[in-house]
């Protein structure tokens, strides 16, 4: 997994409450299990006008002018910035995929699905919870002429809005999973940082109980 790195992003304010898994990456999409390729089918059924098909060329499919991220102002946007409960219905991992596939790195609402927040970290995207308030405000400075930008620093764990009032705001993070992601450790490389106790306890188990290992 690629460690998380500081950044400035654009912010792309997608103002919906409740958005599913199915939304973020429709059912059809999830045959494959290669973590990549999802990005040009994230919310499909919102962004094109067609419906779409696993392995159709995106490039010529319409595009639904009414939709945020069809919006010239948030191209190349990293950051979402949404509503409650971002993440509900099915556990689907596609959904951090895609979005991930997609150039996010950072969500903001004021509330996740918790299996949906807890598949985030294990893929490098840091979800934040903010304040109502927050948000509220986030969104209206987002909405304007020119696309907010935001600086993103998880090792301080501030978000500094780039123009206008420029002051930090303060978040907060699970300690585990901040150093996981600074460190771009998923399960596996987390598992692998006790490679070689792991070795000692299967080499001590070997010798107490050798008809565990023996050959069948």
């Amino acid at each position: 997994m690629e460690a998380f790195e500081n950044f400035t992003g654009i912010v792309a304010p997608l103002d919906r409450a409740n958005v599913d898994t199915d939304a973020i990456i429709p059912k059809q999409f999830l045959k494959s299990v290669k973590r990549t390729g999802f990005g040009p089918y994230l919310f499909d059924e919102w962004r094109y006008l067609d419906h779409g098909e696993p392995e159709m060329d995106c490039d010529d499919r319409p595009l639904n002018p009414d939709f945020v991220l069809n919006d010239p102002r948030y191209a190349g946007a990293r950051i979402l910035l949404t509503r409650e409960n971002f993440g509900c219905g099915s556990s689907r991992e596609h959904a951090p995929w895609a979005l991930l596939d997609f150039g996010f790195r950072v969500l903001l609402a004021p509330s996740f699905a918790d299996i949906f927040f807890n598949n985030c970290f294990k893929n490098g995207i840091l979800p934040l919870v903010l304040d109502a308030k927050v948000v509220e405000d986030l969104f209206a400075r987002a909405t304007g002429e020119t696309p907010l930008q935001i600086r993103v620093d998880l090792a301080a764990q501030t978000l500094t809005p780039t123009l206008g009032a420029g002051t930090p705001i303060p978040f907060e993070v699970d300690a585990g999973s901040k150093q996981r992601l600074l460190a771009g450790l998923d399960d596996i490389g987390v598992t692998l940082e006790e490679v070689e106790t792991i070795g000692a306890y299967e080499e001590r188990r070997r010798r107490e109980v050798p008809w565990l290992f023996l050959e069948v």
